[in-house]
C-alpha cells in the first residue's frame, strides 16, 4: 500500500487552527469517523499531505475525504480541486467527496455511502452467493 508524502512543517498552525475550528458539516462528519467508529478504521483530522491539508486521511485504505461547501462550485475552485485530487491520486490515494448538505441533511446516508465505497475496495473475499438452479439442490 503506498505511503503519503508527509505534509509541510509549515502547516503546522495552520492544521491545528483548521481543526480547532472546523465547519459544522466536518465536525459532524467527525463525530462519526472518529475512535475507530467505521470498521475500526483510524481517520485522521485536517492532515497534511505534500502542499496540502485534506479534511479526513484514513491511511489503513488510502482515503481521503474532502467535505466541500458553497465555495467548491465556483470554476476557479473547481480547477484548483481537479489539480489537487490529481497531486493526491498520483500518490495511490483515493479521494472521495461529499457536498456540506449531504452530511447536513443526511449523515446516515452519507455513512452509508462510505462504508459501502470502503467494503468495494476491500481485499477481503466476499461471500459466496448462494447457488440457484440444478447445483443447489445436489
Amino acid at each position: 500500500m503506498p505511503r503519503a508524502t508527509r505534509g509541510q512543517a509549515s502547516h503546522l498552525d495552520l492544521k491545528r487552527r483548521l481543526r480547532s475550528n472546523m465547519t459544522g458539516p466536518e465536525a459532524q462528519l467527525w463525530s462519526r469517523l472518529r475512535a475507530r467508529q467505521l470498521q475500526g478504521l483510524k481517520f485522521r483530522r485536517q492532515h497534511g499531505i505534500g502542499p496540502y491539508i485534506v479534511d479526513f486521511y484514513c491511511p489503513e485504505q488510502s482515503l481521503v475525504i474532502e467535505v466541500d461547501g458553497d465555495s467548491h462550485a465556483d470554476a476557479n475552485q473547481i480547477l484548483k480541486d481537479r489539480q489537487r485530487e490529481t497531486y493526491l491520486q498520483s500518490l495511490g490515494l483515493h479521494v472521495i467527496r461529499y457536498i456540506n448538505d449531504d452530511i447536513l441533511k443526511n449523515l446516515d446516508g452519507v455513512m452509508e455511502d462510505l462504508a459501502e465505497r470502503l467494503s468495494s475496495r476491500s481485499t477481503s473475499p466476499r461471500p459466496s452467493l448462494r447457488r440457484r438452479g440444478k447445483e443447489a439442490d445436489s
